[in-house]
């Protein structure tokens, strides 16, 4: 990938799921929440073949190229080389973020799943990470058994001077909550694709950063 200057990480950030989206309806979901205002859009697919998830991870770059966003692959930073992604999100048990960034490059985004540790988000800082994911901070529908993470966390991870996604049970409701407490990015996944019409969920939740 190409360096190239650092887009501004803020904003809605849907997140795909399986379970929510029916076969063949990927593109046209992920086209209503970028016309609702998403911002970056990560391509999650855990159990498709790989030609479709290249084939589906292509089909995303495109769109969000289409509509001034950014493409992150989920957990596999072959699969971004090879769609075009803007970059790959990383979780603990991942690829290394060293190696990732050696098969990327440096104009890749890179975020880190750090649940509620500011240890591991510093490490995670000082290896070349550009946001760093905490949560999740409110009852989950997706992972219900992840760690909780305080609301608090992120007014604190403020402090390590990069932009602070927030993910976790977010939705139109207690999306201001996340705000004021410091998230740069709200990831979601749910509160867009759960909703019967997941452009509207998609306005009401980036209305939160045009106030």
């Amino acid at each position: 990938m190409k360096a190239m200057p650092r887009p501004e990480l803020r904003g809605l950030y849907a997140i795909t799921d399986e379970a929510l989206i029916p076969p063949g309806e990927l593109p046209e979901r992920v086209e209503a929440v970028l016309r609702g205002g998403a911002r970056l859009v990560q391509y999650r697919a855990k159990h498709n073949t790989q030609e479709t998830r290249l084939a589906e991870a292509r089909a995303l770059a495109a769109l969000c190229r289409q509509y001034d966003a950014l493409l992150i692959i989920n957990d596999d930073p072959e699969l971004a080389r090879r769609a075009g992604a803007h970059g790959v999100h990383l979780g603990r048990e991942d690829t290394p973020l060293e190696a990732a960034r050696t098969l990327l490059g440096p104009g890749a985004l890179i975020g880190v799943t750090c649940h509620a540790d500011l240890e591991r988000a510093r490490r995670m800082r000082d290896q070349g990470a550009d946001y760093l994911a905490f949560g999740r901070l409110f009852p989950s529908h997706t992972k219900p058994e992840a760690p909780p993470c305080p609301l608090s966390r992120l007014s604190e991870a403020r402090t390590l001077g990069l932009p602070v996604c927030a993910i976790g049970g977010i939705d139109a409701g207690n999306a201001w909550q996340v705000v004021e407490a410091g998230a740069d990015l709200l990831a979601v996944i749910h509160g867009l694709f759960g909703q019967p019409d997941p452009e509207a969920a998609a306005r009401a939740l980036s209305a939160h950063f045009h106030v």
